[in-house]
């Protein structure tokens, strides 16, 4: 009986193995989130006032499969600096942030059982100000050339994409010299590229492109930089 029952023991092992009973994880990635609100491009109007100059925002997103909690990362767009909230298992969130200020926000879905996280789309939107009726552009992002990248001369061509809640941007103007702080205007066009612009080899350029509207206003890019080669 004994030998028997060595035998039963070892093939249930096997089985339990075979079957993944050694320990492996069989949980499933968690999936991205769905944004709600605040709408991407937007101005947020429905924020509860705590202050003249600061509001609370609730930012709303669907339930992700597979997701046991959320990081939401909301960026400053005029300081660029990012703060991130811990939502929980809540697929809503109160923050409160300043008036007539660009933000931009996401979230990331974790699980428990995974070392995997999924990100969200971003959406940008301007948080309501007392008695503003337009709003600068949101600064512009760069496409080309790419932040801190190596790019062949003696020509570079440049372009950006650019958004504003009341779709009346007239004009971008591309800024590009050897200053962290570029100050040197090398053209303006209403379209999102400019190119043609000569460099000198194995030189390191910053560049920013301010765009503005039909009203005047104006908003300023992060500062970009690149090495021609």
């Amino acid at each position: 009986m004994k030998i028997i029952s060595k035998y039963i023991l070892a093939a249930i092992c096997f089985l339990m193995l075979s079957c993944g009973g050694g320990g492996e994880s069989t949980s499933e990635n968690p999936s991205a989130a769905v944004l709600i609100a605040p709408v991407n491009n937007s101005e947020c109007l429905s924020g509860q006032d705590v202050s003249e100059t600061q509001s609370k925002v609730t930012f709303e997103w669907n339930p992700a499969d597979f997701t046991d909690a959320y990081t939401v990362y909301i960026k400053n767009l005029n300081t660029q600096i990012t703060t991130q909230y811990e939502a929980g298992a809540a697929t809503s969130l109160e923050v409160t942030l300043a008036k007539s200020t660009p933000f931009s926000w996401w979230v990331i879905s974790k699980a428990s059982g995974s070392t995997q996280t999924a990100t969200s789309e971003k959406r940008k939107f301007y948080n309501a100000g007392n008695g503003v009726v337009n709003y600068a552009p949101f600064p512009a992002e760069a496409i080309a050339p790419g932040n801190s990248s190596s790019v062949p001369g003696p020509t570079v061509n440049f372009s950006w994409s650019g958004s504003d809640v009341d779709n009346d941007i007239v004009q971008y103007e591309l800024y590009m010299d050897t200053n962290s702080n570029p100050s040197t205007l090398k053209g303006s066009t209403p379209s999102e590229n400019l190119n043609g612009i000569p460099v000198s080899a194995n030189t390191t350029y910053y560049w920013k492109v301010v765009s503005k509207d039909q009203s005047g206003n104006t908003s300023d890019s992060p500062i970009y930089q690149f090495k021609s080669l």
